[in-house]
């Protein structure tokens, strides 16, 4: 008698607790209500007219852009994207050149940057080197990109240039058989100088977003990875640079748009030729560079026109870049979930 009034007495106790603990779990903590809700209503009313504000500034600025190349787009059409010709006086444009020069010198960045921007961010995130001089070099490399493009091109026109240019000869002498260096006499300012030019510009972008990805990485991941029998280096390559992937090809992503985009120090220092060649030792040419060379001279509207038109093939290629990168860091995730 005594065990059932003891049960019934208690079955209430674990029904209500079984209530209090189904609805603890149910608890959303991103709930909000009161009299502080109007600022939450508020923020994000702001947060969605800015974005709409942004994407209507990138339409009016395609538009405009549109507007004033839709001369050269009705004169030439799509043989303006491979045509050779750049005749002013004519009145006969072609982007080839240009186009080849933007992406080839902006490839050659890449490559370069990529590789030791990754090697800096590992050196300064992981315990290779004292904390003191883990922030040091952080940093220094850093600090790169507060240098004005204007004097980075300076300093290549007059120190880097000199330096380089005995080295380029003797690629040329050594290895003329090779179409990549192919080229009688280098001069110094030519498309392999830009690219790596290029690649010290945005070495500091791909360092230090790097760095900040592999940082907020979970440490349970490099503690589990090593707790299984992993070396370093296998938690390195195996875990960690893919846990962080899509950090960093996003900062990839942006170092690649600064690349395409650099006008100054890649107009001082890549020769300004519009002659195609596959010798990375002879000068080429830009968009960005032709712009800035050209633009406020510029007096007829099929001339201004035609670099406006350059403009808008600059805007259509950093859009399918980051385009690709969106797709491509989507991939890599439904990969890793498989």
């Amino acid at each position: 008698m005594n065990r059932c009034i003891m049960a019934n007495l208690s079955k209430p106790a674990d029904d209500n607790s079984s209530k209090q603990s189904h609805a603890d779990a149910n608890i959303n903590l991103t709930v909000t209500g009161g009299k502080n809700d109007w600022i939450d209503k508020g923020f994000t009313l702001v947060a969605y007219v800015f974005a709409a504000v942004t994407v209507f500034v990138l339409f009016w600025m395609s538009w405009v852009i549109f507007e004033k190349a839709y001369p050269a787009i009705i004169k030439f059409g799509w043989k303006f994207l491979w045509s050779q010709n750049w005749d002013v006086p004519n009145l006969v444009f072609g982007a080839l050149p240009y186009i080849y020069g933007t992406l080839l010198s902006s490839a050659i960045a890449i490559i370069l940057a990529v590789p030791v921007g990754l090697a800096v961010a590992l050196v300064t995130s992981e315990d290779f080197l004292p904390e003191w001089l883990r922030s040091t070099v952080a940093f220094a490399i850093e600090l790169v990109a507060a240098i004005p493009s204007v004097i980075i091109g300076l300093w290549g026109i007059f120190v880097f240039i000199p330096f380089i240019e005995p080295f380029e000869k003797w690629l040329a002498k050594t290895f003329y058989w090779i179409p990549l260096f192919h080229t009688q006499e280098p001069s110094g300012s030519n498309l392999l100088t830009a690219g790596i030019i290029l690649a010290i510009m945005i070495l500091p972008t791909i360092a230090a977003i790097s760095r900040d990805v592999l940082l907020a990485t979970p440490p349970e991941l490099r503690s589990g990875a090593l707790a299984l029998g992993s070396t370093r280096w296998e938690t390195i390559f195996l875990v960690l640079l893919p846990a962080g992937f899509s950090g960093i090809v996003g900062a990839t992503m942006l170092a690649l748009g600064r690349a395409l985009g650099e006008t100054m120090a890649v107009t001082m220092v890549i020769g300004n030729s519009s002659a195609i060649s596959f010798s990375l030792l002879d000068p080429a040419y830009s968009i960005p560079a032709v712009l800035a060379n050209e633009f406020a001279e510029a007096e007829n509207a099929l001339h201004v026109g035609s670099l406006t038109y350059l403009a808008l093939i600059l805007f259509a290629l950093t859009l399918i870049v980051n385009i690709g990168a969106v797709f491509l860091v989507q991939a890599f995730g439904s990969h890793q979930k498989e």
